[in-house]
């Protein structure tokens, strides 16, 4: 047979199966093309995706703030007030937050029934409260755990001691420009929430509007609460309110400052109820002034 038709036989035998239909398949080089293209379609879609999550967990955020906003403005309804941003018990050694005081407000009647505010944060029945997760004060963006062990106040170089286990948070009240540690138990704060002194709605001469009370804190920064703290423990009143004196994420502020995981912004509930976002790059000056309900000289 000649070469060229042995070819041709070759050929044939190669491009058709038994069943008479020809073959098809990938190249190398098609293969590597198309996981090429794979590749750069991921690399596209994969950013927008978890921009598109974050931007949900961020508007999760915001609701979390508004229904906290329209149990604060129930509460003032009813008692003519905000709740203090801690009530001391000298007694006990013990600081019940203002957010329990608002726990009926946000449908959580049962735990606010089953916290004995008579006694230590300890007592045996207010382990239910110190052991509930409440999503309505997590920020879904932060990386938390369910509770966190607050630890005892110890001088500079001494082994930290724990304390107490307490359920996490991300919001707190807003106390002012003021370290809320540096004056406990004395109230000096300038914001909305401070020491056993409930603020009144006429009290913020600079408006509602214009006046932050509640605020978004990471767990990274510092592990804050709804619940209270023990008048021992470390950094035990910015457990649940901040001050804003540098700003938002600052990296050199102290960890009683808000902060969050949202890109570029904290999220921050207004005297009025509504709820925005507030840079970090925001001027230091109008930080502070949204912070107080008066206007100070910084």
């Amino acid at each position: 047979m000649p070469q060229r038709e042995q070819h041709k036989l070759v050929v044939s035998r190669r491009a058709f199966s038994r069943d008479g239909r020809s073959r098809s398949g990938f190249t190398i080089l098609e293969l590597l093309t198309t996981i090429a293209v794979i590749g750069i379609l991921m690399a596209l879609l994969l950013p927008a995706i978890g921009s598109a999550r974050e931007a949900a967990r961020r508007m999760q955020c915001g609701n979390n703030l508004k229904q906290i906003g329209v149990a604060l403005h129930n509460y003032h309804d009813q008692f003519q007030c905000l709740p203090p941003g801690w009530q001391w018990d000298r007694q006990h050694e013990t600081a019940y937050s203002w957010a329990v005081a608002i726990l009926p407000n946000l449908e959580q009647a049962t735990v606010s029934q089953s916290i004995n505010r008579g006694e230590n944060l300890a007592f045996g029945p207010n382990s239910l409260a110190r052991s509930t997760s409440l999503p309505v004060y997590l920020c879904p963006s932060d990386i938390t755990q369910p509770t966190f062990t607050l630890m005892r106040a110890q001088p500079a170089g001494s082994t930290p001691l724990p304390l107490i286990d307490l359920p996490t948070a991300n919001y707190v009240g807003v106390f002012g420009i003021t370290e809320p540690d540096d004056v406990v138990p004395t109230p000096l704060g300038e914001g909305a929430f401070i020491d056993a002194q409930p603020r009144s709605f006429r009290d913020f001469q600079d408006g509602q509007s214009n006046t932050i009370i509640v605020g978004e804190r990471s767990m990274n920064r510092l592990p804050s609460t709804w619940y209270g703290f023990d008048l021992g423990g470390e950094d035990h009143a910015c457990r649940v309110v901040g001050h804003a004196f540098v700003g938002p994420n600052c990296t050199r502020c102290d960890e009683c400052e808000f902060a969050s995981r949202h890109p570029g912004v904290s999220m921050f509930l207004w005297g009025d109820g509504r709820v925005t976002g507030v840079n970090d790059s925001i001027d230091q000056r109008v930080y502070r002034h949204m912070s107080t309900l008066h206007d100070c000289h910084f």
